[in-house]
């Protein structure tokens, strides 16, 4: 890899800035000061120094985060925080994305990465990922809903839905339930229960396939995929 695009990539600026500082020969590979910036690097073998200090090079971040309700998933938005925003200033140089969509009121699960492959194996129908939800429905849910949501779901607007598991816990004037889930249609959760004439009034992500909400997680918080999560993660194909 040249070594302007390797600092470039760990957020030291654009080639220009980068140009810079090679120029000021404040950048070294293995002890030896080096001012081209095409000079090819092995992060994996050379140590690499920017002002005496290590530069640990890494492809992809992978972070899970517990999604407070408020936030918008979204990498940037013109009038409210957005989940990027949350993030600090050393991970955001990786430029992750928030892969599938939590609505703004909606809190829980959410994978932040830079790895787009990985983004797409997670969110596509085509793969059967489970999304699995916590709600509160307001309206009694029976076991008329669980099987209609077995055999999917027609939307408004005339989408059969692929089939959904519905789990009762609760069930009164205020239900109860956890739903799991294979696809991701625009407020899809929401949709599926107005369909049944009830109404979704709070939402929260549990898990992704196998991977599962941090529970020591307060809203707002965020860690790196553990090594058994990322083993899980790598293993979709």
């Amino acid at each position: 890899m040249r070594l302007d695009k390797l600092l470039s990539n760990m957020g030291y600026g654009s080639r220009k800035d980068v140009k810079k500082l090679l120029k000021k020969k404040q950048v070294n590979v293995n002890e030896e000061v080096i001012k081209d910036g095409s000079h090819h690097v092995n992060p994996d073998q050379d140590t690499i120094k920017v002002n005496e200090e290590v530069v640990t090079y890494k492809q992809y971040i992978y972070l899970m985060m517990n999604k407070p309700p408020g936030i918008v998933s979204a990498t940037t938005d013109l009038r409210d925080k957005t989940v990027v925003d949350l993030l600090s200033k050393e991970e955001k140089m990786f430029q992750p994305f928030p892969v599938g969509r939590l609505d703004k009121d909606t809190e829980g699960l959410l994978l932040l990465t830079n790895d787009g492959n990985l983004g797409h194996r997670l969110t596509s129908p085509n793969k059967n990922v489970g999304k699995t939800y916590f709600a509160k429905i307001k309206g009694k849910v029976t076991e008329k809903d669980v099987i209609a949501f077995r055999e999917g779901i027609t939307l408004e607007d005339g989408y059969q839905s692929k089939p959904a598991t519905l789990k009762i816990q609760i069930s009164g004037d205020v239900s109860e339930i956890e739903i799991t889930i294979t696809e991701g249609k625009f407020h899809q959760v929401k949709r599926m229960f107005e369909a049944v004439d009830k109404k979704v009034i709070y939402l929260k992500r549990l898990s992704m396939g196998e991977l599962q909400l941090d529970t020591s997680l307060a809203l707002g918080e965020y860690r790196e995929l553990n090594e058994e999560e990322l083993t899980y993660c790598q293993s979709l194909n």
